[in-house]
């Protein structure tokens, strides 16, 4: 396998020059660089980062890169591509919906994180199940040491309680959620162009290894 180091300066300028001039005659025009700085050394990194994962995790990850070009069909924004780059590691086997770690590169910021953006109906009930009980108070305790510590985490997606819970339950910020995801955002993307891009993402990853554990201790 290639070996991958960083990314480099290019992927910055791209993405900042693709957001000014989001059109499919601009990409086209510069797709060699897209192919050369971009989408070639993502694969590269991605790979790596399942190993990484395995490492850190002790279960065997699986990784999405997700598509430059945007859907449009139900958009009012008919920009035709992603002014981003994001990745997603997911644990390979898994019979619930795991957790999942982000990489999200923009030409403002890089944001890391770890959970899962929004829970399907089966694994929704068993959430919502697992929060009246005793991994609802540590998920609630999590978010405040984490908020403290500058992570970045979302409010409920639910003003009420949803019916057959109590909505006068303790856990109740807990059981309003539809899914949890915690986020280390920085205002450079210099991360990225630093070497050892792997094994830093991966120490960042790990400061969020409670957040990794206590959902997919949900069954």
């Amino acid at each position: 396998m290639a070996q991958f180091d960083c990314f480099a300066a290019e992927v910055v300028g791209f993405l900042q020059e693709l957001k000014a001039n989001n059109t499919k005659d601009w990409f086209a025009a510069n797709k060699s660089t897209y192919e050369t700085y971009i989408k070639s050394p993502c694969k590269l990194f991605a790979e790596e980062m399942e190993l990484a994962l395995r490492d850190l995790t002790g279960q065997d990850h699986g990784s999405k890169i997700f598509r430059i070009h945007r859907d449009v069909r139900f958009s009012k924004d008919k920009t035709p591509y992603n002014a981003h780059l994001h990745l997603a590691f997911i644990p390979t086997g898994q019979a619930v919906q795991p957790p999942m770690w982000f990489f999200g590169l923009s030409p403002e910021k890089l944001s890391l994180g770890c959970g899962i953006f929004q829970y399907e109906k089966g694994s929704l009930d068993a959430f919502r199940d697992a929060m009246v009980g005793p991994l609802g108070a540590e998920l609630m305790q999590t978010t405040t040491e984490l908020r403290e510590r500058g992570y970045r985490i979302g409010e409920p997606e639910l003003k009420r309680v949803p019916s057959g819970f109590d909505k006068d339950h303790p856990h109740e910020e807990a059981l309003r959620r539809k899914g949890f995801a915690v986020w280390m955002d920085t205002e450079t993307p210099a991360f990225v162009l630093k070497s050892n891009l792997t094994e830093r993402t991966t120490a960042e990853f790990a400061k969020l290894m409670t957040v990794f554990q206590l959902l997919s201790r949900i069954k």
